[in-house]
């Protein structure tokens, strides 16, 4: 993403790293003023008819607006948000992860503001930041509620089927609700998956003019710095990179620590 780059070259420096933990520190502050009764969570909330109004700081508390759930759950979700995001930005570096949650945001607030009588809250951002993570680690085993350990990858699963079966059946508002969660992960990601799409098309492709090969003998990733591919290591993640020119595929080990492919004709951007 040339765009991002760019972005960051210029802007980069007002990044605010471990965003992830004044996220985190500020929704249990919250939680405590709730559950003490010094703050209602009528106030925390965004309503885009309120801001109207003039209660402008629902702009930003909504982004703390905690889980007021038992004790038990809410650090659970604390815990996950917060190792999902510190991953995130370990992956991205400060300015891509701050770019990633501003734009849930920015998509959050815009939905408040087409449906200003409606009442929303950070779920949505805290999904969008799950499918970022569960995308480039889709072989992370997470111990849900400390207990039962389950992948991301089917974790994932159960989440896009859940969107959309609530596409098919809700309100328009829960769609917009739903569009804002998902938008901001296809313009980090919808490169990648086109080219992961792409690339196995054309290998069935391949695959369909070789009668006399079974498909299974040709493997369908490959790691170019490696070369291990998922015939030969067929538990390993394989994922494409966003910064190279073609399609360039690369393990889990060699995805954050390679060199970037760039073509001669790109290099004069």
């Amino acid at each position: 993403m040339r765009l991002l780059d760019r972005l960051e070259q210029n802007y980069g420096r007002f990044a605010v790293p471990n965003l992830t933990v004044y996220l985190v520190a500020g929704q249990v502050i919250l939680y405590f003023m709730i559950k003490a009764g010094q703050i209602s969570p009528d106030l925390v909330a965004l309503a885009g008819l309120k801001v109207y109004q003039g209660e402008w700081w629902r702009l930003i508390s909504f982004v703390l607006d905690p889980p007021v759930a038992n004790p038990i759950f809410a650090f659970f979700a604390w815990y996950i948000f917060y190792m999902m995001g510190s991953a995130l930005e370990s992956h991205w570096g400060a300015f891509r992860y701050n770019v990633y949650l501003l734009l849930a945001y920015l998509l959050t607030l815009g939905v408040a503001f087409f449906v200003p009588n409606v009442w929303l809250n950070n779920s949505y951002i805290g999904i969008s930041v799950f499918l970022a993570f569960a995308h480039l680690n889709p072989n992370f085993t997470l111990m849900l509620f400390f207990v039962l350990p389950v992948k991301m990858r089917w974790l994932s699963i159960i989440i896009w089927l859940s969107l959309g079966f609530s596409m098919l059946t809700g309100n328009w508002v829960l769609r917009l609700l739903i569009v804002a969660s998902v938008a901001n992960f296809l313009i980090f990601f919808g490169a990648d998956l086109w080219r992961q799409l792409r690339s196995g098309q054309r290998r069935r492709a391949w695959q369909g003019q070789q009668p006399g090969r079974a498909a299974a003998d040709e493997p369908i990733h490959r790691c170019s710095v490696c070369g291990i591919t998922d015939i030969s290591h067929p538990e390993m993640d394989f994922r494409y990179c966003s910064k190279c020119d073609g399609q360039h595929g690369y393990c889990a080990e060699h995805l954050r620590n390679h060199e970037h492919i760039v073509s001669t004709d790109s290099t004069g951007d």
